[in-house]
């Protein structure tokens, strides 16, 4: 057996899907085995390798026990000459395999290489070959010289910047996400350090590989597209404490007593720093547009109360109680911005008539109170409708500029629809296009680049792959999709590689697949496209939970005198009303159970389960139903839990 390929998955179905079709097509002419280790996946993952991959040695492990732990398990069964560690979410070209082990086999040095690796639109990806993290070297990193300074010899070693990309380098550290391993070196220096339950574990083994007389190389003659899942969490406080206390695990291992304290030191210093920048811009974040608009809306209303009330309302003496206006004015902009949020108005990409919905209902809600206050209280419809129209006209006007500022987190929903050019055959492009009206993808063209030149009577036929450069300046392609049975990775890679410079998003679709997958982060929701879309972290779903969740229990408030003899737990029914008014739990949810792989909601007094009578659930059948209660999420789902355990709300 020449190579062991070991991938570990948990949940990412659909990457690892088209992961294991790039390897299996690598490995036609190598003797090899395969191994997908799942931690507990409730995606399907273990279902879609049972039913499409059969010759894989299937790992199932029914808790996540981490990534060195996972891997270590197929490693003491791997017959191979070579072990190799692969994401998956990354795709390898047809040869690669090939090529590294060509490479190994003519350095008897090699006890470990890695490869050049890019991301899903086409970029290098600098940690394809990296420094040994020292104390400098990691305060370079830290506080940013490594970024400012790249290419520099000095500032530059956590990244090797200095080193050409395309040239064969001895490093000292490799990437988990291809991490070749000479299975008589792995005998020698050990298996993955378990005490790194994620990251950190490369670059351990890594230096244990050097400390143990070989060589690590990075080997740039092959490619492989990394969508590098962990990139969309760098700004989390969780991220900055994990990776960086992986570092002092490390540090603490392989340094010097003072060494080790001083690297400690740094990185504490460095996981305050960044969880407090992280903490503190995602508060900004929060807050600066809400805070913004009432600042200029209370502005506003001064302004015009001012003007009103000089040259208009009491031109012979007197004003407004300052009081009266202190309170009514908070009150007005509280009610619409509140209306405004309601209607999506806060929602990202931001869409203008939410706003201007929200503000009519917020004015609507104003007046009608506006009507029921006692005489003393009402002192101006006039202030309220020419505070619309500065309030409307601001936030229009203000959102018109944040637009054109280019700030990423305020651009306008413009419903640009897509430009998409499908490059396969006309049997896969018609695969293709169904998926994406199923998937209700917004595109205002639809071009077929064939991948052959014998589909070229179809009547979406704008050109063949060698014109794909000129059909996308001719026809404003934005979105290209590769079809994976049609076209070889190593073709894919190239096309990403000589098209780097364009505005041009990239996708690849899996052959008898129901997704369509890219570009550039295996977070980013806008990057696959599945048939099974709707998802309960989306903000109009969120908004509405909260407010069927305020909804429902101020009725079981008012109905307590009934509802509360029916209750198995009468005492826990009244907290649970409070409970969820106030905002600490939900009623309908996963329980009190933690789902890392499902998107975070509170916690629940009633979940899918307690809807579902007389039926034995299991904790795999549990997860399933929590998945499909998230990706499927709809108030009436809600209400239809609730009706059945009307007896359990005490839970």
């Amino acid at each position: 057996m020449k190579l062991s390929v070991i991938i570990v998955n948990y949940n990412v179905q659909h990457f690892l899907e088209q992961c294991l079709h790039s390897v299996f097509k690598g490995l036609k002419n190598i003797p090899s085995e395969v191994f997908v280790v799942d931690n507990n996946s409730v995606d399907g993952s273990v279902q879609m390798v049972k039913e499409k991959f059969s010759q894989a040695v299937l790992i199932d492990n029914k808790k996540n026990t981490g990534f060195s732990y996972a891997n270590n398990q197929a490693i003491k069964l791997a017959k191979g000459e070579y072990v190799l560690l692969l994401n998956p979410d990354t795709v390898v070209e047809e040869d690669t395999f090939e090529k590294v082990i060509a490479f190994m086999d003519t350095h008897s040095d090699a006890g470990g290489l890695g490869v050049k690796m890019i991301d899903g639109k086409g970029n290098f990806l600098p940690e394809s070959k990296r420094g040994l993290p020292t104390p400098s070297v990691a305060f370079y990193k830290i506080f940013g010289f490594s970024k400012l300074f790249p290419k520099s010899k000095l500032f530059g070693k956590y990244h090797l910047g200095f080193l050409d990309t395309d040239k064969t380098h001895e490093v000292d550290i490799l990437s988990g996400a291809f991490m070749l391993l000479r299975k008589s070196a792995l005998d020698k220096v050990g298996l993955l350090d378990e005490t790194f339950f994620m990251y950190g574990e490369d670059i351990d083994l890594s230096y244990r590989i050097i400390l143990g007389g070989y060589k690590n190389y990075y080997f740039p003659e092959t490619r492989i597209i990394h969508y590098k899942g962990e990139s969309t969490k760098k700004s989390s406080v969780n991220y900055v404490f994990v990776f960086y206390r992986a570092m002092v695990i490390f540090a603490e291992k392989h340094f010097s007593q003072n060494n080790a304290k001083l690297f400690s030191f740094l990185i504490n210093i460095a996981i305050y720093l960044r969880a407090g920048a992280a903490l503190f811009v995602r508060f900004l974040k929060s807050i600066f547009l809400p805070a913004f608009d009432f600042g200029i809306s209370l502005l506003g209303l001064f302004l015009i109360k001012e003007y009103y009330e000089k040259n208009i309302r009491f031109i012979e003496g007197g004003g407004y109680s300052d009081l009266l206006i202190s309170i009514a004015f908070p009150v007005y902009i509280l009610i619409w911005l509140f209306t405004i949020y309601l209607s999506g108005g806060y929602d990202k990409p931001i869409r203008l008539l939410k706003i201007i919905r929200g503000i009519i209902v917020g004015t609507g809600i104003i007046l009608i109170a506006y009507s029921l206050l006692p005489e003393a209280y009402r002192f101006s419809r006039a202030l309220i409708l020419f505070g619309m129209l500065w309030i409307l006209l601001a936030f229009l006007i203000s959102r018109i500029v944040l637009h054109y500022l280019k700030i990423k987190s305020y651009s306008l929903d413009t419903d640009k629809s897509k430009r998409i050019a499908i490059i396969g055959t006309q049997e896969e492009f018609e695969r293709v296009n169904k998926l994406l009206k199923q998937t209700n993808v917004n595109y205002s063209f639809l071009g077929f680049i064939c991948a052959n030149n014998s589909d070229n009577a179809h009547e979406n036929y704008v050109g063949n792959i060698n014109q794909i450069e000129e059909v996308i300046e001719i026809y404003k392609i934005n979105e290209v999709i590769f079809c994976s049975r049609d076209i070889t990775s190593q073709e894919i890679i190239n096309h990403m590689h000589t098209l780097v410079s364009a505005d041009v998003d990239f996708k690849i679709a899996p052959p008898e697949s129901l997704s369509i997958i890219g570009s550039n982060s295996i977070d980013t929701a806008g990057d696959m496209y599945i048939i099974d879309v709707n998802s309960i972290s989306k903000p109009k779903n969120k908004r509405n939970k909260r407010l069927i969740d305020i909804l429902l229990s101020v009725c079981f408030l008012i109905l307590s005198p009934i509802l509360f003899f029916v209750q198995d737990n009468k005492i826990g029914f009244i907290k649970n009303i409070f409970s969820v008014l106030f905002g600490l739990k939900s009623w309908v949810g996963y329980g009190n159970q933690k789902q890392e792989h499902l998107p975070k909601i509170r916690s629940s007094v009633l979940t899918p389960v307690d809807a579902i009578k007389n039926i034995s659930i299991t904790e795999d059948t549990k997860n399933r139903l929590n998945l499909a209660y998230s990706k499927d999420y709809k108030i009436e789902n809600d209400l239809n839990t609730v009706r059945k355990c009307l007896k359990k709300l005490g839970k």
